[in-house]
């Protein structure tokens, strides 16, 4: 990479493939869009959302979840066995958003507390998407686990200086 290129990273490491398909994806109307929406074979609708950060225009807030009233306690829904393609799915929404914001320098997520376990620091899920996380992003990118939020940041590069 050169030039104006160098400021665009791949997110996730060449070698990644899912170990499962992702469900269809319905994109956003427009490239640029930060709202996708997908269903499970079981008829759960999600829908993924993409928000810019107060503090940065380049940093990202990556919320999903399932629509629909009727879905207060989403743990009891959602534990249907089909948790690694709602993951393989997420994953490769965060790919394509990627791809249509390429200059983008953070990604932030975090996930449900399961009922009875509100007082532990991170979520189950969040220690699992942090996992997933660490696995897949590139090496340029790190990836840390602060309380309940799973934080994905462009490491800085290292300034060289030329003394002549």
């Amino acid at each position: 990479m050169t030039g104006s290129d160098s400021m665009a990273l791949p997110l996730f490491r060449i070698d990644f493939r899912p170990e499962v398909p992702p469900y269809p994806i319905r994109l956003p109307d427009i490239k640029s869009g930060g709202e996708y929406y997908f269903e499970t074979e079981s008829g759960l609708r999600y829908q993924v959302m993409f928000a810019k950060k107060k503090s940065s225009y380049l940093e990202n807030i990556v919320n999903f979840s399932v629509l629909g009233e009727e879905y207060d306690d989403e743990y009891s829904v959602t534990n249907r066995g089909e948790i690694y393609r709602v993951i393989a799915t997420v994953v490769e929404i965060i790919r394509i958003y990627h791809e249509n914001h390429a200059y983008s320098t953070g990604y932030e997520f975090s996930g449900e507390f399961k009922p009875g376990n509100e007082k532990r620091e991170t979520s189950i899920r969040t220690l699992l998407y942090y996992r997933k996380a660490k696995a897949i992003t590139n090496p340029h990118w790190k990836v840390e686990l602060t309380g309940n939020r799973v934080l994905v940041h462009r490491k800085r590069k290292k300034m060289m200086t030329c003394i002549r």
